[in-house]
């Protein structure tokens, strides 16, 4: 209150000033009196006025005695001189009346003054908004805040990443009773990050930790710390951290953390006064200023964790990194029943059929097969969501949408109904391949002409050579068709060639499967932790001679054909299975695999378990 004593002072002494200009005003209005013009004229001839002045719109002047009211000096409003000739001659009282233009003079530059004012301000709010909301603002920080009440997901929500959600529940308990798991000199994680390919729930798994916390959780995406403005993203870092201290415990989680957290000096652009290199360093200062004890956990979550700065992984930064990855049959189980319990299902559904058909699919991946089949099934009007729509959803999203429109000429159906069937048949006879699915010659996607779906009997982690030379074998089963029968080869095996050649280069210079250059690795893999070399588009380097390269290439080139031969000579036994096959698929355009099973004499495939 002292502080301000000073300010009220100050008001009343202006408020008296003010007062005291008005009286004075008042006062000098009350000495000078104001008259007709008429009157004035009289009093001219009278001789009755000592002095004047004249301007443009009045006449001041000083009288010789006193007017009955004792007011010495007037003033009048002067009037054209030949009007005032015209009413001497009549008996009437006239004076002059000023024109009021305040209003109009006000306006006259107000006007313009506030048009330029507003247009200003909606050019510094249009600028501001991209600047997150205003000048004043651009170093706060973007991040959303939940508070307890507002975070709805659990680690019930989160299915199909046991292992991972273990990992995460020991940074509740922390945050529930800091003290009881504190008790033997252990401290809480300063950082958690989340590492996994993308759909796999990294950032649900965040919620569900706030969720079980019941602590404020801020969310905040890596690219949202950086703008146009050099300090702005280290300032951001700065306010983020205020901000959650000030709301301690709680959980900071920053998404797509390698927008802001690239390994530096590396590329064209890697100079020490970069934005995003500043915001690395302050996040990297407040994360070795993080005390745990006060109650504060930062979770982030990438997908490309061979791209993060070093100094952001070593201990006492993120001391934990968590991999969600890909779920497996089991994993798929327990997704599926979280987000079909939304769909109304027929009694034929199986969650443990689908989740057989779809490996390799993601969290996102699965949740938007369910929603394609429940879209599939409105769309016929059906009552509810049926396995078959759930094995055209799997087909919509492998292999694309039905083209029925493409229409091709007969010559072209019959390579493509030859070619499909090359794969299948190639498939069955082969021990050990996964069975096939379906067959069909409807294009697809951008491309397809036809597609073969062949459905995995188990997850599969590691693979031999005969099962990778079996592998190559069913993909060139299409282009070994083609030859059997017409003596010719089309453009339709381009896909089925590079996954051939990519598997016999990997076979050679990765995993040490060439009995000519024996059991070494002569090329890294692209995507190592922390390899800077293929960060920006740099070529990987290649540590071996010219020699080496050439050996390389003729290895690849023989295993590729040596399997084609092999190929060559399964169908040659199968020509007249083939030809039959083909003709039916002409007919029908799709066959399932019981229907393939029937004409090939093989037995009818188990049902998926």
């Amino acid at each position: 209150m002292k502080q301000q004593a000073p300010f009220h002072i100050s008001y009343w002494f202006v408020a008296i000033l003010g007062f005291m200009f008005i009286q004075h005003l008042l006062s000098l209005e009350q000495q000078v009196a104001q008259i007709p013009y008429s009157e004035f004229e009289q009093y001219l001839k009278d001789g009755r006025i000592d002095e004047l002045a004249v301007t443009d719109r009045q006449i001041e002047g000083k009288l010789k005695q006193p007017l009955p009211g004792g007011q010495s000096r007037f003033v009048t409003t002067r009037i054209d001189p030949q009007l005032a000739e015209e009413l001497k001659q009549y008996p009437v009282r006239y004076s002059g009346k000023v024109e009021s233009t305040l209003l109009r003079d006000l306006l006259s530059w107000t006007l313009p003054a506030l048009m330029f004012f507003g247009l200003w301000l909606f050019l510094l709010k249009r600028i501001g908004g991209g600047l997150g909301g205003g000048m004043m603002q651009i170093g706060k920080s973007k991040a959303k805040v939940y508070v307890e009440t507002d975070m709805k997901v659990t680690f019930a929500d989160v299915a199909g990443v046991d292992e991972a959600k273990d990992e995460l529940k020991e940074i509740v308990d922390f945050l529930r009773d800091p003290e009881t798991h504190g008790r033997l000199g252990g401290r809480m994680p300063k950082g958690v990050l989340l590492v996994g390919p993308p759909g796999t729930g990294k950032t649900l798994l965040a919620r569900a930790v706030a969720g079980e916390a019941k602590v404020p959780f801020f969310s905040i995406s890596g690219s949202e710390f950086v703008e146009m403005f050099v300090g702005v993203g280290a300032a951001r870092v700065r306010d983020l951290f205020e901000q959650a201290r000030a709301q301690a415990p709680a959980i900071i989680f920053i998404d797509e953390l390698d927008a802001l957290g690239r390994a530096r000096g590396v590329g064209p652009l890697g100079g020490g006064h970069d934005e995003k290199e500043q915001t690395l360093n302050q996040l990297l200062v407040e994360l070795d200023g993080f005390d745990t004890s006060a109650g504060l956990v930062l979770l982030a979550a990438t997908n490309r964790p061979e791209i993060l700065d070093p100094a952001l992984l070593r201990a006492g930064r993120f001391d934990r990194q968590v991999l969600v990855d890909r779920p497996d049959k089991i994993g798929r189980v327990q997704i599926l029943e979280v987000h079909l319990k939304k769909a109304r299902l027929a009694p034929d559904v199986d969650p443990q059929q689908i989740a057989a058909l779809t490996p390799g699919f993601t969290g996102a991946d699965l949740a938007n097969l369910v929603n394609e089949a429940a879209l599939l099934a409105t769309r016929r009007k059906a009552e509810a969501v049926t396995m078959e729509d759930f094995t055209a959803a799997i087909e919509r999203i492998v292999a694309g949408l039905e083209k029925r429109n493409r229409l091709l000429n007969p010559r072209e159906r019959e390579v493509v109904a030859h070619h499909e069937m090359g794969h299948a048949l190639v498939a069955m006879a082969l021990p050990g391949v996964d069975p096939v699915h379906k067959v069909s010659i409807i294009p697809r996607g951008m491309g397809a002409l036809g597609y073969t779906i062949q459905r995995p009997t188990e997850d599969r982690f590691l693979m031999t050579r005969e099962e990778l030379e079996d592998k190559m074998a069913v993909l060139l089963g299409g282009r070994a068709a083609e030859w059997l029968v017409y003596s010719q080869l089309s453009t339709g095996a381009a896909n089925d060639l590079a996954k051939v050649t990519e598997i016999a280069r990997a076979m050679v210079t990765r995993y040490g499967m060439s009995k000519r250059l024996g059991h070494v690795t002569l090329e890294r893999e692209q995507n190592s932790y922390l390899g800077v070399e293929q960060m920006y588009g740099l070529p990987a380097r290649h540590e071996y001679g010219e020699a080496t390269a050439t050996a390389i290439d003729e290895e690849v080139q023989a295993i590729v054909e040596e399997a084609f031969e092999r190929t060559l000579g399964l169908l040659r036994e199968r020509r007249e299975l083939l030809e039959r096959c083909a003709k039916r698929l002409l007919e029908e355009e799709t066959l399932d695999a019981e229907e393939l099973a029937e004409m090939v004499g093989a037995p009818k495939p188990k049902q998926l378990a």
